[in-house]
């Protein structure tokens, strides 16, 4: 390549993504399970991109970080924090956006922006995972399927049962209860996502929020969750391809904003 790539890495609690950004434009991105050690993963991530690309370090100009383990990555030139990288990649994508939705494996976070796309307020809930994918992936491991199958699932629901509990380790007492009582995979998984979406929706009533809104995060890719979350906020929502890689999409264009 005639310019310098830059690459933007989001290393999550569960899940590590990098982007390769280059004139303008994402050259490469994939995403991977953070496992026991992010450093080692962001490296392997580094390498198998370059592989792909036919490309070498000394191709890569900037390197920036951002999300949970973004102060341990020591290949990094810069770290940056996860709501302006968010802001960055959707505005990016979606210029017209105004609110994001970001619900992930561990916390969930709502970004509203301005007309410039610049981040005016942000709210998140990091303290409990009932609203978080890890509710999903708790969930997955009890009926013994995958969170993937959750949402293709969860569209043959026919009602909506009660979980009251604010906890996981309680809400997981709750849905065995459920499943001793004879209720339906499908309508347990669907009244999870309407737990979620409810707490989800209770985080950006504290906000005056506009339209469009973006979701992103891997909860955004289970079309049951997107669903429930539309009807409950009475709104269309935008979903990205990928919307794993935003954070790391805005660090990459952060990193090619410093040249």
């Amino acid at each position: 390549m005639s310019q310098k790539l830059y690459a933007g890495f989001d290393l999550g609690s569960r899940t590590s993504k990098i982007v390769l950004f280059h004139s303008n434009k994402i050259v490469y991105n994939h995403v991977t399970d953070t496992g026991i050690n992010p450093r080692k993963t962001a490296d392997r991530l580094l390498g198998d991109a370059l592989k792909t690309i036919n490309l070498h370090k000394s191709d890569i100009s900037q390197i920036y970080a951002t999300g949970y383990g973004r102060n341990i990555l020591d290949i990094a030139d810069k770290q940056i924090s996860e709501i302006s990288c968010h802001a960055r990649g959707v505005g990016f994508l979606f210029p017209k956006t105004r609110t994001i939705i970001d619900i992930g494996g561990q916390d969930s976070k709502v970004i509203l922006l301005n007309s410039q796309r610049k981040v005016i307020q942000f709210i998140m809930n990091d303290k409990c995972a009932a609203g978080t994918g890890r509710f999903l992936e708790v969930l997955a491991n009890i009926l013994d399927i995958t969170v993937d199958d959750l949402g293709k699932l969860s569209l043959n629901s026919k009602k909506v049962l009660e979980i009251n509990s604010t906890c996981v380790v309680f809400a997981e007492s709750e849905i065995i209860g459920l499943i001793s009582q004879g209720e339906e995979a499908a309508d347990i998984i669907n009244s999870v996502h309407v737990s979620i979406a409810k707490r989800t929706r209770n985080l950006i009533a504290q906000m005056h929020w506009r339209k469009p809104i973006v979701f992103t995060g891997g909860v955004a890719k289970n079309t049951g969750m997107q669903n429930v979350l539309s009807l409950i906020l009475q709104t269309k929502m935008v979903i990205p391809e990928n919307p794993f890689i935003t954070g790391a999409l805005g660090a990459a264009i952060f990193a090619a904003e410093s040249r």
